[in-house]
């Protein structure tokens, strides 16, 4: 995902944006939030369905002359088994069809509690001055959680995390995850700065500058 220049480059914009203040960022990078199982089996499902309401319909409005071979119960038993197979190796195996059948709002929910976990594990909360700030990657689920500790969140509106979030977005999008890191990273430093969160003259790097990758 990102080469050693890349790891570099972050590590170097993180230490460069805690110069300015009090907060210390955390990038957080994973591939994939949860299994999404649920997914696999809507698509064999709604598959199977499809399959059989066509068949349905070619029995309903079919007006030749005798049996349709779509009428054997043998076959369509067989059609609906290859259709809805077939649309649950599409949904386990292409991530694009896997977030279609998870639906936006599940994937939403995984990103924010393994936000939320990654908080935790890398104790974002232990800051002396509770300053700390998770920037967190999901690249399967394409969401971005912009998590502050309580002293950042008194100080920082939610409309301007969406913003630093619509920096990384752009581009991430772009096929450029480092870029995009790098930008949100800058963008945190300079709002915190403006934000009045100031550094202290004993301050110390409290939390590692470096990109954690995520199970």
């Amino acid at each position: 995902m990102l080469s050693a220049g890349d790891l570099n480059r972050i590590r170097e914009a993180v230490a460069a944006a805690e110069r300015k203040t009090s907060g210390e960022i955390v990038p957080y990078v994973v591939r994939k939030c949860e299994e999404y199982s649920v997914a696999v089996w809507r698509a064999a499902g709604l598959g199977a369905l499809a399959a059989f309401a066509v068949l349905t319909l070619l029995t309903v409005f079919h007006s030749g002359w005798g049996e349709g071979w779509w009428r054997d119960a043998r076959f369509q038993t067989l059609a609906m088994a290859v259709v809805g197979t077939a649309m649950g190796v599409l949904a386990a195996f292409v991530p694009a069809v896997k977030r279609l059948f998870a639906g936006k709002q599940h994937l939403t929910r995984a990103a924010h509690r393994r936000a939320m976990a990654a908080f935790v594990e890398k104790e974002v909360f232990s800051t002396r001055e509770r300053t700390g700030i998770l920037l967190f990657v999901a690249l399967f689920e394409h969401r971005i959680e912009v998590v502050g500790d309580t002293g950042i969140n008194a100080k920082v509106s939610q409309d301007e995390w969406d913003s630093v979030v619509a920096k990384m977005r752009a581009g991430i999008k772009s096929g450029k995850l480092a870029d995009g890191m790098v930008e949100g990273i800058h963008q945190c430093g300079e709002l915190l700065h403006h934000s009045g969160v100031e550094i202290r003259p004993d301050d110390i790097n409290e939390l590692s500058d470096d990109v954690t990758f995520g199970e």
